[in-house]
C-alpha cells in the first residue's frame, strides 16, 4: 500500500510516519506540506492512500479531497484532524476514515483495514451508467463513457463527443451531469460537460475567464462559466 501524509506541520507528518511505519503495511510513504504539493506528488506516481490535515493555510484539506472525489480513480482519503466538526462533510466526499488527533494506533489499523478492503477488486458493473444510450444513423448504440471526451447541449438534445465521432442523445445535460460525476466528468458551462480525464489545456482569456482545450478535438475550445472556475480549478488541482 503506497501512502501520502498532507499536513503543514511537521511534527504532526512524522508521528504519523511513524505510526504507519510500525503497522508494517505500507510500501512507501511520501509526505506534503500544502494540498498544492500534494496535486504535484500526485501527478509523479500512483498513491493508493492520503492520510489528509484539514486545516491548511490556502487550499485545505477538505477542498483538496473534493477536488479529489471527481476524479475518475482518485486515491482513498483518511482525514487526520484536531477538529471532530467536520466528520460529516468528510463523509460526504467518501471519505474512509475520521481519525482524530493524537493517532490511536489501533484506530489507524483500523483505518488501513478499511483501506485494504476499498482497493480488492469489485465485480465490473453492467449498469446502464457505465454506458450512454444515443442516437447515430437512425438507430440506437451504446457508448462506454470512458470513450467520451465531452458533451453539447443541442436544444432539446445532447451531442455527445468522442475522439472520431459525435452522437445524439434524449438525454438532458441535466441528467447526464448527475449520473456522469462520479465518473470524473464535471459541467463547466450552463451548455458544457466536458470529461477532466480529456482536459490537455486551460487557457485564461481576456477579463479572467478560461478556455479548456480537449485531447482528440482538433481546435476546439470550451469556455468556463464566471461561477463555475473555482470549483473546476480544484477539481483539476490548479
Amino acid at each position: 500500500m503506497r501512502a501520502m501524509i498532507v499536513d503543514d506541520e511537521v511534527p504532526a507528518r512524522s508521528e504519523l510516519r511513524y505510526l504507519l511505519d510500525e503497522t508494517g503495511r505500507i510500501e512507501s510513504i511520501m509526505e506534503a506540506s500544502s494540498a498544492r504539493e500534494a496535486v504535484e506528488k500526485l501527478m509523479e506516481g500512483k498513491v493508493d492512500v492520503l492520510f489528509l490535515d484539514i486545516s491548511m493555510p490556502k487550499t485545505s484539506g477538505m477542498q483538496l479531497a473534493e477536488a479529489l472525489h471527481r476524479l475518475k480513480n482518485p486515491p482513498a482519503i483518511v482525514f487526520v484532524t484536531a477538529y471532530s466538526e467536520y466528520a460529516l462533510e468528510a463523509f460526504g466526499v467518501d471519505a474512509i476514515d475520521y481519525l482524530m488527533k493524537p493517532v490511536e494506533p489501533e484506530r489507524l489499523s483500523q483505518a488501513l483495514d478499511r483501506v485494504q478492503a476499498r482497493m480488492k477488486p469489485q465485480p465490473q458493473s453492467h449498469s446502464s451508467v457505465e454506458r450512454i444510450p444515443v442516437v447515430k444513423s437512425g438507430r440506437k448504440v451504446l457508448v462506454p463513457i470512458d470513450q467520451i471526451r465531452y458533451i453539447e447541449a443541442k436544444d432539446d438534445y445532447s451531442c455527445i463527443y468522442t475522439d472520431s465521432d459525435r452522437f445524439l442523445s434524449t438525454i438532458s445535460l441535466a441528467k447526464l451531469e448527475q449520473k456522469l460525476a462520479p465518473h470524473g466528468f464535471f459541467r463547466v458551462h450552463r451548455g458544457y460537460i466536458v470529461n477532466l480525464e480529456y482536459v490537455e489545456d486551460v487557457e485564461v482569456i481576456s477579463s479572467g475567464i478560461l478556455q479548456l482545450g480537449v485531447n482528440g478535438i482538433e481546435g476546439k475550445k470550451i469556455s468556463v462559466s464566471r461561477r463555475r472556475v473555482v470549483a473546476l480549478k480544484r477539481a483539476l488541482g490548479l
